[in-house]
Parts: C-alpha cells; structure tokens; sequence
C-alpha cells in the first residue's frame, strides 16, 4: 500500500492509496495479474466526508452510464483499524475503488498514451464530445485533454484514435467540496458556475453529445436517490442537474456559461 495523489494527500486525514497484490497470490486464486487498484478515501472523518465519496461515487457512475469507456468506480464501506495501538476500535468510511489504467487500458484494447498536447482531430470526436458535455453537466473545469489533467488518454487498437477518460470529480459543482475552487482563469465565482471547456472539439460533436445526455436525464436523477445521502443532499444534486438541463431545452445553443442564480 502506498499514498498518492497531489491536492488531496495534502488535506485529507487518510490519504488516497495505491493497492498492490502479489501477482502469484492473484495467480493462486484463479484470478488475472492486473495486481493494481486505487483506492479513494474521504478528505474528513466525519460524515462530511463520507457524503463528498458518495457524491463524487455518483459522478463516476453517470459517466459510466453515458459510455462504456469510462473507468469503472465501485462504493465499498471500509474498516480502519490502527494496528499499532492496543484495543483500538474500527471505524468504517465509505470509499470508493477505481480501475487502475492498466486494466483500464486492457480492457479497452488499447494503451495509455503519455503524449502531450494531442490535437482535437486525433480523438474520437465522439468519445470527446461526452466529456466535455459531462464535465458541463456536473460543473467541473479541474480537467484538461492536451495536458492529461484529471483525464486518462487511452489510444485504440482498433480504431487508432485516442479515447479521453475522466477521473477526479471533488472539485464539481456538483459534489462542492468545501475546499474546492473554480479555474482561476475562466471569472467563474464558484464551483457551481458552469463553463463550456470545448477543448477545440467541433460543434456537431458537442451537440452530438448533448443530445445523448438529454436522452439519459432520467437516469442522471435517479442515481441521486442514493440510500447513502439524506434527502436534502438528494434533492440539492437533481436541483443542480436541473439547471443544466432546462438550459439545454431553452436554447438551441448551448450556452457557454451557466451561472448559479440565488434562490
């Protein structure tokens, strides 16, 4: 087991972790070698925390809702014990496993590409434009393509295009982390501002994508009826996808920003 991640090493009271297995231990019990998997921990030891993994759990699960390349999140309560103090009671948080690339890029037939500055033309527009839209949808602007912030490029085997794959959601408007912020450079006020980060993608793309996702809005308001959220908390995340989707249905357009206007 080993710490990673940058921002979030820095504040939270648990640390994101890396989990590696032994791959004849993996071998032994009739499984593959893909011996890696992260593993997302709450920023606070509270139940603060453990509502900000089950938001951003959720956000994981709407993309993988809108496209089968995405990287598969699973919610799991997890007990912490200190086993280097006697009599120490466990705790339980919720926490959530994700794919690490390397299966990521297995079971998509492809390979993480490390290439920088990408151009538009060389990703699957189609995959591209579900990216934007959903980063749109839930109001994040931490993630950017050509310099593989918050996002994994996997190149196809089949088709040679570079397929974009989010990652890293605890700075949307739609899970608002307290200590979240918008982009410095994009005159948003906070996080649940919204800004279109096209990402030099065609405008058919776009609308492409935008359509597919006003198809699935029923789906993207179920999966906030989460057993594991108080009604209140429930009922703000459909208030804030209903902002993006009534936008859409006024204009033909998509706008470019979405402002939060004071109830």
């Amino acid at each position: 087991i080993k710490t990673r991640g940058k921002f979030r090493r820095r504040i939270a009271e648990i640390p994101p972790l890396k989990v590696k297995f032994k791959k004849k231990a993996l071998v032994s019990e009739g499984l593959d070698t893909l011996n890696e998997i992260k593993l997302v921990m709450p920023c606070y030891d509270n139940d603060l925390g453990d509502e900000l993994i089950v938001k951003e759990y959720l956000a994981y699960h709407m993309f993988e809702k809108l496209s089968n390349v995405s990287l598969r999140a699973r919610l799991i309560r997890l007990s912490i014990r200190d086993t280097h103090v006697e009599a120490t009671s466990k705790r339980q948080v919720m926490a959530i496993l994700l794919e690490d690339e390397e299966e990521l890029a297995a079971r998509l037939n492809g390979e993480i590409t490390e290439k920088f500055g990408i151009p538009a033309d060389s990703m699957s527009a189609h995959q591209a434009g579900l990216v934007v839209m959903f980063q749109y949808m839930i109001g994040n602007t931490d993630w950017e393509m050509p310099m593989h912030r918050n996002i994994k490029l996997v190149k196809s085997g089949q088709t040679g295009k570079v397929l974009p794959i989010p990652y890293d959601f605890d700075f949307s408007g739609l899970v608002s982390a307290p200590y979240a912020s918008p982009a410095s450079d994009l005159g948003l006020r906070t996080v649940q501002d919204r800004f279109l980060m096209s990402s030099g993608l065609k405008p058919d793309a776009i609308r492409r994508a935008a359509h597919q996702i006003r198809l699935l809005k029923k789906d993207m308001y179920a999966l906030c009826y989460s057993r594991y959220l108080s009604r209140d908390t429930q009922a703000a995340m459909i208030h804030y996808l209903e902002t993006f989707f009534d936008q859409l249905e006024q204009n033909e357009e998509i706008p470019a920003t979405i402002p939060m206007t004071s109830e």
